[in-house]
């Protein structure tokens, strides 16, 4: 035993940034991230905050499962940080809701939803749980470099959220790292008068073509191996739904696993890379289109920064 998926939901800030907008900024075009990631707009948050956010998606994936926060034991909430470090974003997710269960941040980057869905896996084996709610939220339009374009242009913000309750859907989960500071986020800078000082900035830094092949490698391999032990064939598998980073990566990754892109559910074109939020953002979405049906086999599988990497196997039964 261990779960099923009941509800999704999402919530995304109402300021939509399109590529053409981004020229004002830096020298860049709307062709020129279109052909480089896919991406055509993105999510920003301008007055809103990360917890806002959050609670909006939750109360959502709440209503569309039928779950009371009295109901929920446990919310999990993958992020690389809410509007604090302290209290964590799950507690103010807590507090929003009106819940009274325990509530944890966790942070595994990109790969944080399927992290988070591997905890609350633990949980139900454990007896521990009924009813868990997993809230991915991100504002990384905070932790950019807007003058450069080969970050800032790939990045939004956004939350989306399920509700996870006991059952047989979950038919594999792997998670694994690859320790790498390609893609890294430095830690805020004090003013300890003994700290040695760095010349650095917060925002984050990353090399492209490092996080690329390690991403190609991750998506095809991890979806791969979850065929192999699962014993589903490529044409069983309704949807991939892969961390949404850059729409080559998926690409190449389709290429090398010999599956036609129709089979990966992508969502990237108006939202950018939300870190842990695309996995679940992606479900929400689908859902609310029809897309999804009882009985579909769905393949999660995502990587970041860390490196980290997850693949899920999911049979959706709402």
């Amino acid at each position: 035993m261990s779960f099923d998926l009941l509800g999704t939901g999402s919530c995304l800030p109402a300021r939509c940034v399109k590529n053409d907008e981004l020229t004002q900024l830096f020298d860049t075009s709307d062709e020129w991230i279109r052909m480089r990631t896919g991406i055509e707009e993105r999510h920003i948050i301008t007055d809103e905050q990360v917890a806002g956010l959050a609670i909006a998606a939750a109360k959502a994936a709440l209503r569309n499962s039928g779950t009371s926060a009295e109901e929920l034991d446990y919310i999990l909430c993958p992020t690389l940080g809410g509007d604090y470090i302290t209290p964590s974003l799950a507690c103010m997710v807590q507090q929003g809701l009106g819940a009274k269960c325990p509530a944890m941040d966790m942070n595994a980057a990109c790969s944080g939803f399927v992290y988070a869905c591997d905890i609350a896996d633990g949980l139900f084996a454990r007896g521990r749980a009924k009813r868990v709610l997993v809230v991915a939220a991100d504002g990384l339009s905070r932790i950019l470099d807007w003058n450069d374009r080969s970050t800032s242009v790939l990045f939004g913000d956004g939350a989306a959220a399920v509700v996870l309750g006991e059952g047989d859907g979950l038919k594999y989960l792997a998670v694994g790292s690859a320790p790498s500071l390609a893609l890294n986020l430095p830690f805020l800078n004090g003013n300890c008068p003994y700290t040695a000082k760095k010349d650095r900035q917060t925002v984050l830094q990353m090399d492209g073509r490092e996080v690329y092949r390690f991403a190609v490698d991750a998506l095809s391999s991890g979806v791969a191996s979850a065929l192999e032990a699962t014993g589903y064939a490529k044409e069983e598998v309704r949807f991939v739904v892969p961390h949404q980073a850059n729409l080559r990566i998926i690409e190449a990754a389709a290429k090398r696993l010999r599956m036609p892109m129709e089979q990966f559910a992508c969502n990237i074109q108006k939202n950018g890379n939300i870190s842990a939020v695309s996995i679940p953002l992606v479900l929400d979405e689908f859902m609310n289109q029809g897309r999804l049906h009882k009985g579909d086999i769905l393949v999660f599988s995502a990587f970041g920064a860390g490196m980290t990497a997850g693949t899920a196997v999911l049979q959706w039964k709402i």
